[in-house]
């Protein structure tokens, strides 16, 4: 037995402010935000986007930056290079295809430059409120190889798309938008991928992997 609904209860009670971690004021700069938390920390993220947001304000004027200027300024998040191509790029877009406006949409989000199916969902959930999949990063991988909530060789070989489907199946779908954030507070705060503090899990009675 998988125990999701019991485990995610006992997250949700142990985590209730748990939510996304970046700033943003406006659904573009949600999008920049996560493009540019790819391979990088929310903490430098957050770092680096009021002064970026500050000088470009609105998604017009990322599509009229100058590359090398933005390079700059997003240079201590990694890979600014390939981040920047996608962020001008991804604005000339929004500017051009959809009126300046982010869309809201899974179909439409994943024609802009530098957005795979996980950023999608987080732009729909955090920024739109609507949930049409599951954010799966590497707590998400890691933890529901933990709970065995997904086959091992999905874990493994890290297939978000595999184990995005197999969450979608056991989750319910209310709790889909809010289940990355809990999976992603346990991960940081008790599950710790190097030292686990199963002593002090919550979940240390249902956890299948727990050393307790």
């Amino acid at each position: 037995m998988k125990n999701v609904p019991e485990i995610i209860s006992v997250l949700k009670r142990t985590y209730p402010d748990a939510k996304i971690a970046l700033n943003f004021e406006d659904t573009w700069q949600l999008l920049v935000a996560v493009v540019l938390s790819a391979q990088c920390t929310d903490v430098r993220v957050n770092m680096v986007t009021p002064p970026l947001f500050k000088k470009y304000p609105h998604v017009k004027d990322f599509a009229n930056c100058d590359i090398e200027d933005l390079e700059k300024m997003i240079y201590s998040t990694g890979f600014y290079k390939n981040k920047t191509k996608n962020i001008k790029a991804a604005a000339e877009m929004v500017v051009g295809d959809f009126g300046g406006k982010v869309p809201s949409t899974m179909e439409e989000l994943l024609e802009i430059p530098g957005v795979a199916r996980k950023t999608a969902n987080v732009i729909l959930h955090s920024g739109f409120g609507r949930c049409e999949g599951v954010v799966v990063d590497t707590h998400v991988i890691r933890l529901s190889g933990k709970f065995k909530w997904v086959p091992r060789k999905y874990v493994e070989s890290k297939n978000a798309v595999k184990i995005e489907q197999e969450l979608m199946k056991l989750v319910s779908k209310k709790d889909w938008g809010k289940l990355s954030h809990l999976l992603i507070f346990h991960g940081r705060n008790t599950c710790i991928a190097r030292r686990p503090k199963c002593k002090e899990c919550p979940l240390s009675q249902i956890c299948p992997s727990s050393e307790v």
